[in-house]
């Protein structure tokens, strides 16, 4: 199966996900093998668009992948095929990011470990023991420890709607997009579009959510939908059959206009 089908995924069975308390991990998640409702079996995933990389570990029919994701500026339709496998991820803060892997390079796209086992895979040239739900933070410790993973608190702030008075404007624009990978419009129009796809697939009208999210109308929050979700409102309140979406979870990100 295609890297693009190791993703997150809401309302599942089996799913566990939880906040981090770490400087660099926004939340960790794990899917159990084969999660589903009770007699559902999922056709298709809808994945949502999503500012932050993850580490993404997926196991099935004995075979174990891990794969470095970037951010997602565009949503996809990924056939499942009855089954989700099973699949752990860490998501990391805005601001974190691979010291020797820009974030920049791997928007909209993922890099794979060339050599996994059910235990270990290769990050930048070196071995490391695949991580657990449990013990996420300890290895992003590791990661930390080695130099290869690093973050700017400049970028988290900003992100979060901080407002630096000693750097100029285009710093923090550079400062924001060597970080992320994305300019920060496009972070805050990524997340108010989650936001309002949480916000519609709980069953709070359109109208409500305009309101709540911060568009200026309904026109605006359709094309925001449709650029960003590839699903109308109404398709979200009310899903097809057989459908499920990626996992959605909030962010410090400030989200306005």
């Amino acid at each position: 199966m295609p890297d693009v089908a190791l993703d997150r995924f809401e309302n599942i069975s089996g799913l566990e996900y939880r906040l981090s308390d770490s400087p660099y991990v926004e939340g960790v998640y794990r899917v159990a093998p084969d999660g589903g409702h009770a007699g559902f079996a999922p056709e298709r995933m809808v994945s949502v668009v999503n500012s932050n990389w993850e580490l993404l570990v997926w196991a099935s029919d004995g075979v174990t992948t891990v794969s470095v994701r970037g951010p997602e500026t565009r949503p996809t339709v990924v056939p499942l095929g009855g089954g989700l496998g099973s699949t752990f991820g860490v998501i990391f803060r805005h601001g974190a990011f691979l010291r020797n892997l820009p974030v920049g390079g791997l928007v909209d796209g993922s890099v794979s470990s060339p050599h996994t086992t059910p235990r270990s895979f290769v990050l930048q040239g070196s071995e490391w023991e695949i991580p657990t739900y449990e013990n996420a933070e300890t290895f992003v410790e590791r990661l930390v420890r080695a130099g290869l993973l690093v973050r700017d608190p400049l970028v988290t702030d900003v992100v979060a709607g901080e407002r630096p008075v000693l750097v100029t404007p285009r710093s923090v624009q550079r400062r924001v997009a060597a970080a992320t990978g994305l300019t920060q419009g496009m972070i805050r129009r990524i997340e108010r579009a989650r936001q309002a796809t949480m916000l519609l697939r709980q069953g709070v009208a359109a109208t409500e959510v305009v309101h709540l999210v911060g568009y200026h109308d309904q026109p605006h929050l359709a094309r925001s939908l449709t650029r960003f979700v590839g699903r109308t409102a109404t398709q979200l309140r009310r899903p097809t059959t057989g459908e499920m979406v990626s996992l959605l979870y909030k962010t410090d990100v400030e989200v306005r206009p």
